[in-house]
């Protein structure tokens, strides 16, 4: 692609910021981050741009909060570069991302349903503890090893106040009740959905304070709509970069 940027219309870096709640700075930035096709220059050295630069900014603030602003920055720099299959390489990676995620909350709700509020128990009263438990509970090593992580990991979440295993008396070691394995596993399922230790701390707290899972509800419910909300983004998104593609200053070589 080549852009034929000739326009009877002209607009200063100021026109663009002033529609968009920017800083002309910014015109300048995301010009320079090759978000923006290259602008034209007045005699004296003056930043000229056309109703192509707007169309572009527009297409690029639509992507932003589907996509991120780094994977948006990539896709605008490749349209204007004229590699448009990158372009739709990149948006394919961010749907599919969208797609893990939803399978994700799936597993996460999927974890939910197989755990009941319980509180400590000795051996044998879980089917999970009992599968990996040595006497009392569940060692940290076989815990580790249901779940895909590393002990490191489990310890990592105690000290975060996410797991509160106690100790065997006679050797010292992690042991986990079968409440110590729900929080365990639900640690691990938030963390997979992106959640944040210190955000996973006081969800886990409040299962404990609760006996059961139903202060994850909201969370859940809170999810859902983050993720519903990130589709309808890369939708509003689409549209713009589509409209920035067939826009008639930009022809075919």
């Amino acid at each position: 692609m080549t852009r034929n940027l000739q326009s009877s219309e002209r607009l200063r870096p100021i026109d663009l910021a002033r529609g968009h709640g920017l800083s002309t700075q910014a015109i300048r930035n995301y010009e320079e981050a090759g978000i923006l096709p290259t602008a034209g220059r007045t005699p004296h050295g003056y930043r000229t741009y056309t109703p192509l630069h707007a169309r572009a900014l527009r297409a690029f603030l639509a992507l932003v909060p589907g996509h991120g602003h780094q994977t948006a920055t990539s896709i605008m720099r490749a349209v204007n570069q004229g590699a448009v299959d990158e372009a739709f390489r990149l948006i394919d990676e961010s749907h599919a991302q969208l797609l893990d995620d939803r399978r994700t909350l799936q597993a996460v709700e999927s974890a939910l349903r197989d755990l009941e509020p319980t509180t400590a128990s000795g051996p044998g009263v879980g089917s999970e503890a009992a599968a990996v438990s040595g006497p009392g509970g569940t060692f940290i090593g076989p815990l580790a090893d249901k779940l895909g992580i590393r002990p490191a990991t489990l310890r990592k979440w105690e000290r975060a106040g996410l797991v509160r295993p106690r100790r065997d008396p006679r050797t010292g070691y992690r042991v986990y009740d079968e409440a110590g394995v729900r929080d365990a596993r639900l640690a691990h399922q938030l963390r997979r959905g992106g959640y944040l230790l210190e955000q996973i701390a006081p969800l886990i707290a409040q299962v404990r304070a609760a006996g059961g899972l139903e202060p994850l509800e909201a969370a859940l419910r809170d999810w859902h709509g983050r993720l519903s909300a990130r589709g309808r983004t890369m939708l509003t998104g689409a549209a713009e970069l589509e409209a920035y593609l067939l826009s008639p200053s930009l022809s075919p070589t």
